[in-house]
């Protein structure tokens, strides 16, 4: 009889501990907080926009992407290292969607320029590809997984209020200083030893267009593949 009352007290403990576990903190209304960002965010955005135009716009526009970013949890650095942590490429598919898009749109402004015989937009931005491009790439890979997320990702998460994140930040500013303060250096000894790649130079305005594209499909079915088979064999587990 003792047994059978120790066990049915056991139970009755182990039963109000799980009841115990479940029981939430009621969530906090939320709304009021929200409301009173809105506003801030709004009478920010007006006295910008009195001193400057511009400035108002690029308000706007930063307050906007940061909200994308965070509700869709958008990062690069997530597209690269996913895949490989764990098997999903969801992040991956997204920026390879994003570039097949946006590759379009700026051939299209490219291209109507270069029919209209006026000067091409954004030809500053081909720059010469070299041995240096793939040593930045490298560093640049590393330090952003170690620091848990690129520029975009990095700015995201101190809205959100992780700490970690503000060392990230911290040293990335230092960083882009010291490579700021540099850059004519490297632009002299380093980068303009390279060759500038621009493609329709090589392959024609919609040959390029083709290749940029088939190589986005080509990435996107490896991607949606590798996803499959992972969880193929997570499944076969």
């Amino acid at each position: 009889m003792s047994e059978t009352n120790a066990t049915s007290s056991l139970s009755q403990r182990r039963s109000a501990s799980r009841d115990s576990g479940r029981t939430r903190k009621p969530k906090k209304n939320l709304i009021p907080h929200g409301i009173a960002t809105f506003v801030i965010y709004i009478l920010l955005g007006a006295w910008l926009t009195s001193k400057e135009p511009n400035l108002g716009i690029m308000w706007m526009t930063g307050i906007a992407f940061g909200f994308s970013l965070q509700r869709s949890r958008f990062c690069f650095t997530a597209s690269m290292r996913d895949p490989l942590l764990t098997g999903v490429t969801s992040v991956l598919r997204a920026v390879l969607v994003a570039l097949a898009i946006t590759s379009i749109g700026f051939w299209a402004i490219k291209y109507g320029a270069f029919v209209q015989g006026l000067p091409i937009p954004g030809m500053g931005y081909v720059v010469p590809i070299s041995f240096a491009t793939a040593i930045g790439a490298v560093v640049f890979g590393i330090g952003m997984v170690i620091a848990g997320g690129c520029a975009s990702g990095t700015l995201m998460r101190v809205g959100e209020g992780f700490v970690m994140q503000l060392l990230s930040l911290t040293f990335f500013i230092l960083g882009s200083l010291v490579g700021a303060h540099d850059m004519g250096w490297w632009q002299d000894k380093v980068i303009s030893k390279g060759t500038a790649v621009f493609l329709p130079d090589y392959l024609g305005w919609f040959g390029a267009l083709f290749a940029q594209l088939a190589l986005i499909v080509v990435l996107f079915i490896i991607a949606d593949k590798w996803e499959v088979k992972h969880s193929d064999g997570q499944s076969g587990h």
